[in-house]
């Protein structure tokens, strides 16, 4: 009777310990498939819904990145001014010869746009945290926001982001911060800086105006030898108008600076380019208006003619696009299959589209996506890292459509979890951030430097 004790138990024994290795087996492919190929996870669950405003129906999901409308905000902070002339006569005090830089980064490919943000502020530079401290952002439907926490962020420990900073909770007026995240875009061998931008005196709900900060940006750009074009923000108001007036803004301000980015066309000419966010909001016969030889407010013909790239969330959207006059349509998120855009798998369909209707497809790839910190309901669109597995995955899904342009999303969106600059292991009391462990915090630069010297060669044999 004991020895056939002792074997049921040691079968049972057994048994639990095959059921569990069985369980974590399902598990491991559920999250496999969940993070690397999530084509179809899009539309048809309301977290994704909500983050796009025409989508929604008009119901509110504020956002500092994807919000369809801005305030104006207070004074611009006179300081930055300031701060500019004094960061340019420190900066050429200190300029190391530009042969030196070249001989230690690798050389920029402006052919890789990359998404870049200088909303962030911290008392030190600013007087107070700027976006660190982002509000967590109620679920519209009041039953499910009820089932998660409110309130906003307390930096320096507790940020609006589900990493941390190696440069930890910065001020991007800081020109030391300035200079290391151009030292970081360059090494990644990147070669132009989509800036997010609003007009003077404007911002996204949560920030302060930064449009003083531009000059600094294309003084620290031009040392390292780096472009910036523009990534014009869903302001209040914008419409074919304003945009006439704004584009003149800044073509007239920042046009002659040597890093401002122009574009060399398949005719020859040497154009700005403009992506424009949230693009689908305003109907196509406004836009026409702008884009359009015919058009009422025509920007083109005119020396403020330029490139101007819309936001394709939508599979409708491209015909919206071509009808409006935009020069091209780019993706920008960084989750495959949260929108038809973001699916990897339809790249193929939209760049033949583009080729037949003399559109630039520019695909949009990201390292990852998680926004839980300021959005805890939405952990349906977590796109895992996967150990950079999941970056890699979308740059070859990029390179197969042959693209003229690839654009990175993003340098610092920390908010939702798509940068590619550094971040570190930080535990507090409240929260144990991710990170990028097993590697080292610069791992997605390397790999962004990987893939854009893959794309040069593989280029060389597309023109062949």
């Amino acid at each position: 009777w004991i020895l056939n004790y002792d074997i049921m138990a040691r079968f049972r024994r057994r048994t639990c310990i095959i059921l569990l290795l069985f369980i974590l087996f399902i598990c491991s492919i559920m999250m496999a498939l969940k993070t690397l190929r999530p084509d179809r996870a899009g539309f048809g669950d309301p977290f994704g819904l909500g983050l796009l405003p025409e989508l929604q129906q008009r119901t509110v999901l504020l956002d500092s990145k994807q919000n369809s409308l801005n305030r104006v905000q207070g004074d611009t902070v006179t300081r930055v001014s300031n701060l500019h002339g004094i960061t340019v006569n420190t900066m050429k005090a200190s300029m190391p010869p530009v042969n030196k830089l070249e001989e230690e980064l690798s050389s920029p490919n402006y052919n890789f746009h990359i998404f870049y943000y200088s909303w962030y502020g911290n008392p030190q530079f600013d007087g107070k945290y700027i976006h660190w401290n982002h509000p967590l952002l109620p679920h519209w439907d009041p039953k499910i926001a009820n089932n998660y926490p409110k309130g906003r962020h307390n930096p320096p420990e507790d940020i609006g982001a589900n990493f941390y900073p190696e440069l930890g909770s910065y001020s991007s007026k800081d020109p030391s911060v300035i200079e290391a995240h151009m030292k970081q875009m360059r090494s990644a061998s990147t070669g132009v800086i989509v800036l997010s931008w609003y007009p003077p005196g404007m911002a996204d709900e949560n920030g302060e105006p930064t449009d003083d900060l531009v000059p600094v940006i294309l003084d620290y750009a031009h040392k390292y030898n780096l472009k910036v074009t523009f990534h014009i923000e869903p302001y209040k108001d914008r419409d074919d108008r304003s945009m006439y007036h704004n584009v003149k803004y800044i073509i007239d301000k920042y046009g002659g600076h040597p890093a401002f980015y122009r574009h060399k066309t398949s005719t020859g000419r040497l154009l700005p380019m403009f992506y424009v966010y949230d693009s689908y909001v305003t109907i196509p016969e406004i836009w026409a208006n702008l884009l359009t030889v015919s058009g009422s407010q025509t920007i083109r013909n005119t020396p403020y003619d330029a490139l101007f790239i819309a936001l394709l969330v939508e599979e409708r959207h491209k015909h919206d696009i071509h009808r409006s006059g935009f020069d091209g349509m780019y993706t920008y998120f960084a989750t495959n299959g949260f929108s038809y855009g973001s699916s990897h798998h339809n790249w193929a369909s939209l760049k033949a589209f583009c080729d037949s209707n003399n559109l630039m497809f520019i695909p949009s790839v990201g390292p990852g996506y998680i926004d839980t910190s300021i959005r805890p309901w939405n952990n349906h669109n977590t796109r895992n890292r996967v150990n950079g597995k999941y970056y890699e995955t979308a740059f070859s899904a990029a390179l197969l459509v042959r693209p003229e342009i690839i654009s990175i999303t993003s340098f610092n969106e920390w908010h939702e979890g798509t940068q590619i600059e550094k971040a570190v292991p930080k535990r507090t009391g409240q929260v144990v951030y991710l990170d990028y462990k097993p590697h080292k915090p610069n791992v997605y630069l390397e790999l962004t430097q990987k893939w854009s010297e893959k794309y040069r060669k593989e280029q060389e044999q597309w023109l062949m």
